[in-house]
């Protein structure tokens, strides 16, 4: 299991975690920025458990992020 997080306010919706990852990211039509789908908001960081098959696409988000607000962990 991993645990995919990200500091949403420093995004500046660049679009490139959607295109690693796209069933797992999207942009925001309110702000323009992307949201990580179903994780839970925590002190500015959004975050959620995923199983291990969606590391390398998430891991690829987080490698691509130009802000570098995009972190994966194995649990």
């Amino acid at each position: 299991m991993i645990q995919v997080s990200q500091q949403r306010e420093r995004c500046i919706g660049c679009n490139a975690c959607v295109e690693a990852a796209p069933h797992r990211w999207r942009i925001s039509k309110k702000d323009g920025r992307c949201t990580l789908v179903g994780a839970k908001e925590k002190r500015g960081f959004y975050t959620i458990n995923l199983p291990d098959f969606e590391k390398e696409e998430n891991e690829l988000a987080a490698k691509n992020c130009p802000v570098n607000i995009i972190w994966v962990k194995e649990l």
